[in-house]
């Protein structure tokens, strides 16, 4: 006599047959975060950064997303995750602000956007107030002191950085920061840097704010080291 053996129904699957993705979808009803595909699929950020933005998306309100906080929970290092939040900020799915406490304790408060802020040109009702950043000290305000013209010999021309958009954005720093100011020999050095970011569709204004947010309260004594680290 043949026993009949019951055979369980099959997961529904959904999707083109052959070699690629087939999606297993199952309905969630707790524990779980909305992504657009204008950040699961952009075609410009990183696979850190889509993942990273994702993560700080899960997160309950007042969660630490510094990058320590972060690299203690990741196996990536803190030199990726600062380039992923850079690329975020770039982009417009976080932004860094400079707070003043009752205190008088200056604090980075950072928000992430699910929306990308070029899209949602509207700010919202419940966006924070900016407060005003502190002056820095009159003592670490660097002072531009002329310099006597160099020597050169007669008919040479004068050595000056090219004008670009890119030589315009670094110098038009100093006016968001006095800290800094770049000679001209550091704006020729950083400049193939940030025509990179340009290169890639990244507005000027947004590779401004992604070197300038979160500046530290100490003095900035290497201007030029300081943005080739963040625009690496």
């Amino acid at each position: 006599m043949t026993v009949r053996q019951p055979i369980a129904p099959s997961r529904s699957r959904s999707g083109p047959s052959g070699s690629g993705v087939g999606h297993v979808t199952e309905r969630h009803h707790d524990h779980f975060t909305v992504v657009g595909n204008h950040l699961a699929q952009h075609p410009d950020l990183s696979l850190v950064a889509i993942g990273l933005a994702t993560h700080i998306q899960s997160l309950p309100q007042g969660s630490p997303v510094g990058i320590k906080a972060i690299a203690a929970r990741f196996p990536e290092g803190e030199i990726r995750i600062a380039a992923a939040l850079r690329e975020l900020e770039a982009h417009g799915y976080l932004a860094r602000r400079k707070e003043r406490l009752p205190s008088g304790r200056v604090v980075t408060r950072t928000f992430s956007y699910n929306k990308p802020r070029a899209a949602t040109p509207n700010t919202p009702a419940t966006a924070p107030t900016a407060v005003p950043e502190p002056r820095p000290d009159p003592g670490t305000v660097p002072v531009s002191v002329p310099a006597p013209a160099p020597t050169t010999a007669p008919g040479a021309p004068p050595v000056s950085a090219p004008r670009s958009p890119a030589a315009d954005l670094l110098c038009g720093l100093r006016a968001l920061d006095s800290r800094l100011l770049l000679s001209e020999r550091d704006v020729l050095r950083l400049v193939p840097a940030v025509q990179e970011w340009l290169a890639r569709g990244v507005p000027a204004g947004a590779v401004q704010r992604a070197v300038t947010a979160g500046l530290p309260d100490d003095p900035i004594r290497h201007p030029a080291g300081f943005l080739a680290r963040r625009l690496a």
